[in-house]
């Protein structure tokens, strides 16, 4: 079965590859699947805009589609930057503008406490969808530290690991990061999906579980 990446994130299609492979998934890109849109993110929440590019690219495509909407969430800063992760401080700055960004608003705060969030959203041609959440609590550090990752990823601070994400492999990051969690909830459902089992019935995007086209 072949899954569309709604997102042009290399670092994102391989971690989603190595989750799902063992089902005989493969999650190709939109280029590769001859997709070339630019979806605009209008969504308030981590699902609605998961929902927005899944929907947008299976569309566009006529394949199921996959999408990833994630972000830091830090309680000092009342969740931000959240859903505008990616675009926090303008869209011209890079991944260390933004956490450098990032530390100096958190200047002289103590309440240092964070959460990665991030919902996955596969949208399929019949109309069902499938979606879940994971999230990792942690810290957000004082200076960067590590070389690996992406985004936010040298300043979120795993205490029980005593490392930064950017300072873990990429097995112990899958293990306990919030992507890592969203795709083995996802990898569960789309299982249960295919085999034509029950899935967990919800009456909303927002709960994780799955929408029947008939039911929409």
């Amino acid at each position: 079965m072949k899954l569309v990446l709604a997102s042009k994130n290399e670092k994102k299609l391989v971690e989603m590859n190595d989750i799902l492979s063992h089902l005989g998934i493969e999650v190709c890109s939109e280029a590769e699947a001859g997709v070339d849109i630019e979806v605009e993110e209008t969504g308030t929440t981590f699902e609605e805009n998961s929902l927005l590019k899944a929907r947008a690219v299976m569309e566009a495509s006529g394949l199921p589609a996959i999408a990833d909407d994630s972000g830091l969430c830090v309680d000092c800063l009342n969740g931000a930057p959240g859903v505008y992760s990616a675009r926090y401080g303008g869209e011209g700055l890079d991944d260390a503008a933004r956490y450098r960004m990032l530390l100096e608003n958190m200047r002289g705060q103590m309440t240092r406490t964070a959460r990665f969030v991030s919902v996955i959203t596969c949208c399929f041609p019949n109309g069902d969808v499938l979606t879940a959440r994971g999230e990792c609590p942690g810290t957000i550090a004082y200076a960067p530290m590590g070389e690996g990752g992406f985004g936010y990823d040298p300043v979120f601070f795993v205490p029980e690991l005593k490392k930064t994400f950017a300072q873990l492999t990429a097995e112990e990051k899958n293990a306990i990061s919030h992507r890592g969690t969203a795709l083995r909830l996802f990898r569960e459902q789309l299982e249960r999906y295919l085999s034509g089992g029950e899935s967990y019935p919800v009456k909303s995007v927002g709960e994780t579980g799955m929408i029947r086209g008939e039911d929409r």
